[in-house]
Order: structure tokens, then C-alpha cells, then sequence
């Protein structure tokens, strides 16, 4: 017999099709593919009862166990732990071909699970992501969205300080908090944040910006834009015109960087967490020529520097976005030491592949292009963001937080 859930049932059906029906946006006749981990069975088969009742034609729930990972980078050749049999390529491949619904409840912290093991090594296994999920993003033929599942172990991350049943209580608090699930229309909630989201995407693309500059304690960071860089923010849209959100919460305004003009010094203000399951915590990243060329931190700095060397676009940033303080996530001044959350936190740029949407179609080869993408938080509200435009002014953009634009 399963556990019983750790929220009332009725809380976690709405979470369920929230995720399915609004996030996702699942329609008719879908397959739906749900990506997650053991432990989190108890959403995964809410999710799956959700797709069923909203109409889905088939429900592929994939679990992957984390401690395999450990026994993989403990073991296994390291010559091998970048290799992913060609059928996990294909499976996702067709994915998109299919036209199929996605939904991931994304890998969470369990602590200690890495402890002892070489962090370069591990930062070389990334499965259960294959790369196929990048260029699947990239011709938008999959209606998605990502999420997050409490855990017991998390939960201790996050608030070390009390019980493990109230440390899990609270998480699963905030978590439908920020998704808005204490609203008695949530959907209606998000549609009035969507529509201030908007807003400040109109208004960026409307400025046209030649670069963004970030100023704050121990950043001085200067981002280069494209002249075709697009901004974008909340719903996306599939080319078969289903609309969705590819993450919830979702809080920031976000495009594509030149690749090449990227200069300065940034400080992270939150901590990391590869895919790997690794923590970097105290970042800080210089770059020249739009490269990183020198990255520091006080844990976890082997273990991305590893990621930075997979291929040329490793090191160069793929995006940046700017969040401020009207989403739910920032006010509520917890660390998730989890990027989905941390990331509708604050403003941050990412290493690796740009979003083929994020930029206009004729200009897209001059995106930067990568088999990785991970986002770290560079905003806050002692960080202050101003546009610099192709005649030289500075305009400023957000102000402890708040849009200036």
C-alpha cells in the first residue's frame, strides 16, 4: 500500500491540475510525458489522473532514482559518464514529432547524496537530461511545463531548523503559494501577474537596448544584447498554436545575449544547484569577450568549471532575465537552493544554449549555442539593472526591485 500524500488530497489535485490544464496546458487526444523522480509518486499519479480526466490519450510517467547517479560517478569508466544510449535521443525526438504534452517535476536537492565523490566527475553525468530536450524547446512542437515536488530531504535544506514533518508542511506551503494555489481562482491570479509580465516584455522590446548593465555589492557586469534579441515572459505558444507556461511559477522577463559582449564581474546572490545535484554556493564569474574566464566559489567550483568545458558555447551566457519584486517567490525571502524557484527570485543569466524564440528568426545563427543551459541569480534588490542604448544613454530599468521602465 503507497503512503499517504504529505498535503490534504485535495490541495494536491488542485496543484495537479494546475500543472496539467493551465501550465501545460494538455489538450485532447495528447500524449503526456511526465519526467520525475522517486518519491514524488504521490503528484505524479495526481497529474496522471489530471491528464485522464482533461482527455489525454496516454500518460508516460518516467521515474528516475538520484542515488543511481552516485552509484554511476562512483563506478562506472569515467570515460562513459557523458554516453546516453541512442533510443533515450530518439524517445525524446519524437516527443516533438508526436506533438506531445511534457511535464517535469524537476530534480530537487537531496543532500549528501554526492558526499566523497570527485564533483568533476559528477558534473560529466547529467542523465536523465539528454540534449535532445534543448532542440525539442527549440522548434517549440511540445506544450510543457516545469514544476516543482517537495521532498523530505529538500524540505531540511530549506529550513534546517525545525522537525522534518514541519520543515515538509511549510515547503509544500510556499510552494502553493507561489503557484498561487491559496487564491480562490488561482488561474485568474495568474493572468493578472501574466498581464504585468507582458507589460515589461512591450516595454523592453520597445526600448531596444544595445546592453544591460548590473551594479550592485561585488558586481559590476556589463551584458551585450543583439540587435535581434527578443524578450519574452510568461505564455509561450507550440507552432500549432497551443499556449503554455514551460515553468510555474514563473516571474521574469528574459532574451537572448550577444554571445561575444558579455564583460565584468558578477557575484551570485544565491546558491547553485547543477543537474548533477551539486551545490555552488559563492560564485563569482569574470568575463572578457563575452567568455568566462574566471570562475570562483567556495564549493562546487570543480564541479562547473567541468560543466563550462563540454563545448565552445559552454561559457558564454545564453540568456539573461530580469524579475522583480511582484511575483510571490522573492517576498517570501527563502533560499530554495533550487534554480526553478530561486531563479523567479531574483534576475539571472544563464551559461550555455539561448532560446531560438528569444531571438528574431534572421539573426538566430548568432545566438549562442550549447548542449548545456544553467541559470544562476545575479538580482537582488541592493542590485540595480539599467538599459544602455545604441546612442549611449542609461536608462534605468528596476530599482530594488521594482520596474523603472
Amino acid at each position: 500500500m503507497s503512503e499517504p500524500p504529505p498535503i490534504a488530497r485535495a490541495s494536491l489535485e488542485r496543484y495537479a491540475d494546475l500543472l496539467v490544464g493551465f501550465g501545460a496546458n494538455v489538450q485532447l487526444g495528447q500524449i503526456l510525458e511526465v519526467r520525475t523522480e522517486l518519491g514524488k509518486e504521490h503528484l505524479a499519479r495526481a497529474v496522471a489522473a489530471s491528464a485522464y480526466r482533461r482527455g489525454a490519450r496516454f500518460v508516460d510517467v518516467r521515474y528516475f532514482d538520484p542515488w543511481h547517479r552516485r552509484a554511476r560517478v562512483a563506478g562506472a569508466d569515467p570515460e562513459t559518464l557523458e554516453f546516453y544510449p541512442s533510443w533515450h535521443r530518439g524517445r525524446v525526438l519524437q516527443l516533438g514529432e508526436q506533438r506531445c504534452a511534457r511535464i517535469g517535476l524537476s530534480d530537487t536537492p537531496v543532500p549528501g547524496l554526492l558526499d566523497g565523490l570527485d564533483p568533476t566527475l559528477a558534473s560529466r553525468d547529467r542523465f536523465p537530461f539528454v540534449p535532445e530536450y534543448l532542440s525539442v524547446i527549440d522548434d517549440n512542437t511540445t506544450n510543457w511545463c516545469g514544476a516543482v515536488c517537495p521532498t523530505a530531504e529538500w524540505a531540511s535544506l530549506v529550513h534546517p531548523d525545525l522537525a522534518p514533518g514541519e520543515a515538509l508542511a511549510l515547503l509544500w506551503e510556499q510552494v502553493l503559494h507561489v503557484c498561487r494555489l491559496d487564491e480562490d481562482d488561482p488561474i485568474a491570479s495568474w493572468r493578472e501577474r501574466l498581464e504585468a509580465l507582458d507589460a515589461a516584455e512591450s516595454e523592453l522590446n520597445e526600448r531596444r537596448f544595445d546592453a544591460l548593465h548590473f551594479a550592485g555589492p561585488g558586481t559590476d557586469l556589463t551584458v551585450g544584447l543583439l540587435p535581434g534579441s527578443r524578450w519574452r515572459s510568461g505564455a509561450s505558444e507550440t507552432v500549432d498554436g497551443i499556449v503554455f507556461l514551460a515553468n510555474l511559477p514563473t516571474e521574469e522577463a528574459f532574451t537572448a545575449p550577444d554571445p561575444a559582449r558579455t564583460k565584468g564581474v558578477v557575484r551570485s546572490t544565491r546558491p547553485l544547484q547543477l543537474r548533477s545535484g551539486v551545490l555552488v554556493r559563492d560564485l563569482v564569474v569574470r568575463f572578457e569577450g563575452g567568455r568566462a574566464v574566471q570562475v570562483d566559489a567556495s564549493t562546487g567550483v570543480e564541479a562547473l568549471r567541468g560543466v563550462l568545458a563540454r563545448d565552445e558555447g559552454a561559457a558564454r551566457l545564453g540568456e539573461v532575465a530580469l524579475v522583480d519584486r511582484g511575483g510571490r517567490v522573492g517576498t517570501l525571502d527563502t533560499v530554495f537552493y533550487f534554480t526553478l524557484l530561486d531563479e523567479n527570485a531574483a534576475s539571472h543569466v544563464a551559461f550555455g544554449n539561448a532560446y531560438a524564440e528569444t531571438v528574431d528568426e534572421g539573426e538566430r545563427e548568432r545566438a549562442n549555442s550549447s548542449s548545456i543551459h544553467v541559470d544562476f541569480m545575479i538580482g537582488g534588490d541592493d542590485v540595480q539593472v539599467d538599459g544602455l542604448t545604441r546612442g549611449g544613454e542609461r536608462v534605468p530599468v528596476l530599482r530594488a526591485g521594482s520596474w523603472q521602465i
